[in-house]
């Protein structure tokens, strides 16, 4: 179902650095974190995220992820802006 999401967004920010920059900002409306991320690459999206109150979801490959972006390889995260 998130992949749909990604591949539907108008505009999705790429890359944990980048996602939370962008929730600081407040103009994240959800984030996808893939599972097969290493959670010491993502714990400072999943805070950030708890603390604006973001909503998370998962999915399973960052290969995928990757892919469903539109780059050639894979990403731990992915932000879909409002």
């Amino acid at each position: 179902m998130s992949y749909e999401k990604v591949e539907q967004a108008k505009k999705t920010i790429i890359g944990t650095k980048q996602t939370v920059k962008a929730i600081k900002t407040g103009v994240v409306k959800e984030v996808v974190i893939a599972k097969d991320a290493e959670e010491k690459l993502v714990a400072s999206v999943l805070e950030e995220a708890k603390l604006r109150g973001v909503q998370v979801n998962y999915v399973d490959s960052r290969e995928k992820l990757g892919r469903t972006c539109g780059i050639q390889v894979g990403t731990a995260v992915v932000a879909i802006t409002v």
